[in-house]
Parts: structure tokens; C-alpha cells; sequence
């Protein structure tokens, strides 16, 4: 029997997606049986404005091996416990969006269903008031979770803001280190085999012809090898996230940085704020349907806290997803396979799940369609079911211009319209396959933008409304006194993760 085992490897485009998909190759595979050589061009700019995460980045660092306070420090970084939203679904709106819960279950019930019966007898708190992440963020404070599982302080959860950049570089002397080959160059050619249709080589602008077994296409929306070569397709999701282009401007810190991303709607979509330790990221996200670039430059310019850094930029997308992200023998990870908009900080999350999934069915030179059919599925229904959270952002709006109206009465996915319909029958999440939001999330999301169940869980009925309500008070109080134990997020980086270049 032919050894069939993968004996090469290329990495088209370097950016985030290419060198954390680099890198991950290089900690799981053998790269003396397999070489990984990764093709970037210093011609080709990257996007890079993609500054947030959620939790999940822990992991993928863990999995490298990776010193939290030196990945901090070296890309300028900051840590994040979730998203303050601002004038969502209307204006003076403010909720927020925690990574974490809202406290343990209650007697096996969500939290979330007591709130909701308390609120009945006209305790009118805040469900944010229930959230630890939101206790240490409204204060500007940041710590570790503590060992005691016991402790207030011991399971929640963040994630990062960091200088994409600066991480995209960190991660390739990780990978150089480890046996990555990086060549630079433009890719002016690819070259499919004449059989199966199989990608063969790509030719650089110099002339070079570089072959190997299996191609991972990072060469972000142009889809190089994904598009252009196999025309795989694209489905398109305009209709239901119509936000089409950022206008992006870094600017100075206007303060310490907060330990939470600030997305503010706007009139044509939204506003983000990012706190780095050397600045500040700001872009607005809209629909060019609904306002032309130079006033939403206007917008994004009129409402940034600090002085701009350099010129703004406008990047331009189309929200949706390739119809196959792997296509014979090429995989598209990052903004190649699709993408959504930055709401939520969902595309590094999807670079690691589809690293993680392409280890997880690695292939062979025979790309058995079966397993190649798996990959497929399973990242579609990731795909939709972000789709679907994101939705969720927009669609109950009760602001009155053009976008938001749009967006309130457009339909929406089946998957979706259960969903909310399952929610505002009980109070429920209706869970589908492939979620990466879990039910703290979706709760968040529900509840920030009024959209309340018609009732609670019966059996919080069991649970005399008096000491239910001491038994709440209690929590919130030890919240607020676990939060003040911390340090401020800033004296927080400046003991353990100061920046040690601001280039």
C-alpha cells in the first residue's frame, strides 16, 4: 500500500488567519515528514483591524504553549470581560454582554428565570447587576479568576484586545522557530491539475513555482485560491446583515483603557471602540445602502474620544460565506471562507475553530469526499448559527431611520424565528447544532434589547419570594465586593504585561 500521508504544505497569505493557521500546523504535525511553507507578500497589506476576541483565544494560546503576560505584552494588549452596547434597539439603550453567566443555577433553574419573577413583583434591577464580568468592567478593574472554586472570583471568564499585527508577527517567529518556512512573494498564478482539479502549483511574481499536496488559502476576501482558481461560489447575506464597510481610524487613549469593547449603533450601523495599552482602535460598521462613506468617515471621526493616529481607511465586504469552505484539496480559513462583520468579535474565533476542526479531520493525499462533505457541514452550521446571533442584534430595533427599519421588518431564518419564538413562549433557549453562543449569551442579547419571555419557569415558584429575593440581594452584594478586591485593569497590565514597544 502508497503512503498517501501529506508530505507538503502551503499557507497562502500570512495576516492573523495565516500565521495562527501556520502555527497551529507547526505544534500538531511533524514538519520533518511534512513541510509547511507559509507565502506572504509585504505588497499586500493586511486588514488588521480585527483587535477583540472571546474567550476561546485562551485556549488556542494555551494550546501553544503560550505565556499569557508575554502574548499581552508583546501585542500591545488588554483584556476584555465583553461588550458594553450603547443605543441598541433604542436610543439611551446601554446593556452589556458578558463572557460568563449570570451565577450559578438556582435550585437547577437559570438565573435568568428568577430575575424574571422578581421583576413580576416589581424589583426592577438590572439583569447586568447579576453579571460578574459586568461587576469587575463597570469598575475598570481586572484580576484572575480565583483558585478557591468557592469564591465569587473563580469561573469567570475573558478574552483579549491586542494589535492584530503585532500578533500576526509574534506568532510567526513561533512558527519559524518551530520549522515554518515564510517566502515572500505574490502569487500571480495557480496552476489546477488537469485530472482530478486539484490545485497544483502557485507561481510567484518572480517566476518561482511552488507544489504541494495541500493548499490552506488565507489571502482574505479575494479568496485567491478558494475563488479565484476553483470558483467554489459564495452565499451571499446581505439581506439579513446589510452592513457592507468599516471606516477605521486608530486614535490616542482617552483615559485608562476599559476592560470591555464599546459598540454604539449609529444611524447607519454601528461604532466600535478598542482599548490598547499604545491606543485606541475605532471603526464604524454600515450599510452603504443607507450612508455614503465620506459622512459615515464624518460619524466615525465626530464620535472617537482621542486624536487620530494616521488617515482613516474604508474596507469594503459582503457578508456571507463561500459555499464550500474546503474544495478538493484547498481550505479556506479566515475572511477567504466568509465573513459576517465585526459585531462580537466572531472572526478570530472562526480562524480557530476551522484550525481545530482541519486538525481534528486531517486529510490524506486521497481528500476522501466524506470527511471533506463533515467539514463542510459542520462550519456551515457554525456559520449560521453566528449569523443568526448577530441578527439578533439588529432585528428587534425600535429605532426609527432607514437602516434599523429595515432591519425590524425584514425576515429572518427559520432557525432564528423559532429560536425567538421559543423564548418569548418560556424563556428558552432553543438550542441547534454547531452553537458557538451559549445560553448566558443569547440571554444577554435577548434581554439588552427588551425583548422579555412571556413567562418564567414554574418551578422558581417553589422558592419563597422573600428569601429569593435576600438570596439575590446577597449575590449581587458579593459580586460587588469581589470586584472591588481587584486592581484596576491598568495597574493590572502595568504589574504583569506592560507593552515593551509601542511600534
Amino acid at each position: 500500500m502508497s503512503d498517501q500521508s501529506i508530505k507538503s504544505i502551503i499557507v497562502v497569505g500570512g495576516g492573523t488567519a495565516g500565521w495562527m493557521s501556520a502555527s497551529i500546523l507547526s505544534r500538531f504535525l511533524d514538519l520533518q515528514t511534512c513541510s509547511v511553507t507559509l507565502v506572504e507578500s509585504e505588497e499586500i497589506g493586511i486588514v488588521g483591524v480585527g483587535e477583540a476576541t472571546v474567550p476561546l483565544m485562551q485556549h488556542f494560546n494555551g494550546v501553544l504553549g503560550i505565556d499569557e503576560n508575554e502574548f499581552v505584552a508583546a501585542t500591545n494588549g488588554s483584556f476584555k470581560l465583553g461588550i458594553e452596547f450603547r443605543d441598541w434597539g433604542k436610543m439611551g439603550n446601554v446593556h452589556f454582554h458578558g463572557f460568563g453567566d449570570y451565577g450559578d443555577t438556582i435550585e437547577g433553574v437559570s438565573p435568568h428565570h428568577h430575575w424574571l419573577k422578581l421583576r413580576q413583583m416589581g424589583d426592577m434591577t438590572p439583569i447586568d447587576d447579576y453579571s460578574f464580568p459586568y461587576a469587575v468592567g463597570r469598575r475598570g478593574r481586572f484580576g484572575q479568576p480565583s483558585p478557591d472554586p468557592k469564591a465569587e472570583a473563580a469561573f469567570f471568564r475573558y478574552a483579549f484586545h491586542f494589535d492584530a499585527s503585532l500578533y500576526a508577527r509574534y506568532l510567526r517567529g513561533y512558527s519559524e522557530t518551530r520549522g515554518v518556512t515564510r517566502v515572500e512573494g505574490r502569487v500571480v498564478e495557480t496552476a489546477l491539475d488537469g485530472e482530478n482539479g486539484n490545485i497544483k502549483s502557485i507561481t510567484l511574481a518572480d517566476g518561482r513555482v511552488l507544489e504541494a499536496d495541500f493548499f490552506i488559502d488565507c489571502s482574505g476576501f479575494y479568496g485567491l485560491l478558494i475563488e479565484q482558481a476553483l470558483k467554489t461560489g459564495y452565499e451571499e447575506w446581505t439581506h439579513w446583515l446589510p452592513c457592507n464597510r468599516a471606516v477605521v481610524v486608530p486614535t490616542t487613549r482617552d483615559g485608562p483603557p476599559t476592560p470591555f469593547t464599546v459598540s454604539s449603533a449609529q444611524e447607519a450601523g454601528w461604532q466600535w471602540r478598542i482599548p490598547l495599552q499604545h491606543r485606541e482602535g475605532n471603526g464604524y460598521v454600515y450599510s452603504s445602502a443607507f450612508i455614503e462613506d465620506d459622512p459615515a468617515r464624518d460619524t466615525l471621526l465626530a464620535n472617537v474620544k482621542g486624536e487620530p493616529l494616521a488617515d482613516t481607511r474604508v474596507l469594503k465586504f459582503v457578508t456571507g460565506r463561500r459555499k464550500k469552505f474546503w474544495n478538493k484539496n484547498c481550505v479556506a480559513i479566515g475572511l477567504a471562507g466568509g465573513f459576517m462583520e465585526p459585531l462580537e468579535s466572531t472572526s478570530i474565533q472562526l480562524i480557530q475553530t476551522a484550525i481545530a476542526r482541519l486538525i481534528e479531520m486531517f486529510p490524506d493525499k486521497n481528500f476522501d469526499p466524506v470527511m471533506v462533505d463533515e467539514y463542510n457541514r459542520v462550519t456551515a452550521n457554525e456559520f449560521e448559527r453566528i449569523r443568526d446571533f448577530l441578527i439578533l442584534h439588529y432585528s428587534p430595533s425600535q429605532r426609527d431611520e432607514p437602516l434599523w427599519n429595515y432591519c425590524r421588518n425584514m425576515d429572518i431564518p427559520d432557525s432564528l424565528a423559532h429560536k425567538i419564538d421559543v423564548w418569548k413562549s418560556c424563556g428558552r433557549v432553543a438550542f441547534q447544532t454547531d452553537e458557538s453562543y451559549q445560553e448566558p449569551s443569547w440571554v444577554a442579547v435577548f434581554m439588552g434589547n427588551g425583548i422579555l419571555p412571556n413567562r418564567y419557569d414554574p418551578l422558581v415558584d417553589l422558592i419563597e419570594p422573600e428569601r429569593l429575593k435576600l438570596g439575590l440581594e446577597r449575590r449581587r452584594q458579593k459580586m460587588a465586593a469581589a470586584a472591588e478586591a481587584m486592581p484596576s485593569h491598568e495597574a493590572y497590565i502595568a504589574r504583569f504585561c506592560k507593552m515593551k514597544d509601542a511600534a
